[in-house]
């Protein structure tokens, strides 16, 4: 299980670089611009992230093992609201989102086993509360990344800009196959 979440913490950042070089193509006003997406606009997509990560991680920094990696993260601020603006500039936002990439990658390496198996006890942002194994919810916790993402990535091609290569196969590691006789990934 540990070298899945590695290899996604790892598409997470790579991802979000690609995303973050597409997006800063853009002017100011049209990352702004209201698009009819849920959080409006690209920039509130990709402050809901930033956003939804830091309320996760505050989570999992709760753990027992209490990693030192989230250590500055424990030091965050609440977010109050999943459709909060914290970084209004994108400048500011590219690099909290590198910051908090590589905190990500960090934390995920140190995991055990253990870990993965250990029961979160956690309030949501309405203050229900919820039991559920780590493992599970780091699935969920790389898959909202992957789904927000999506919608950005639809708003930035409807703006022109074209991010690339997207798949995580792209990170995926050849194991050794006959790639001439292999089929190929769309």
């Amino acid at each position: 299980m540990h070298s899945h979440f590695v290899l996604l913490a790892a598409y997470n950042r790579w991802m979000n670089e690609r995303l973050y070089a597409a997006a800063g193509t853009l002017p100011g006003e049209e990352l702004a611009r209201d698009r009819g997406a849920f959080f409006r606009s690209i920039l509130g997509t990709l402050n809901h992230l930033v956003v939804a990560d830091t309320i996760w991680l505050r989570r999992f920094a709760d753990l027992p093992a209490r990693h030192a990696e989230l250590d500055p993260v424990r030091a965050l601020p609440q977010p109050e609201r999943l459709d909060a603006m914290p970084f209004p500039e994108f400048a500011a936002l590219a690099a909290h989102r590198g910051w908090l990439d590589a905190i990500i990658e960090r934390w995920v390496s140190v995991l055990g086993e253990p870990d993965l198996r250990h029961v979160l006890h956690y309030g949501n942002t309405r203050g229900a509360r919820f039991r559920r194994q780590l493992a599970p919810l780091l699935l969920h916790f790389f898959n909202h990344q992957a789904h927000h993402r999506g919608q950005v990535t639809t708003l930035l091609s409807q703006a022109g800009v074209d991010v690339g290569v997207t798949d995580l196969l792209a990170l995926v590691p050849d194991a050794g196959v006959d790639t001439a006789a292999a089929p190929r990934p769309h």
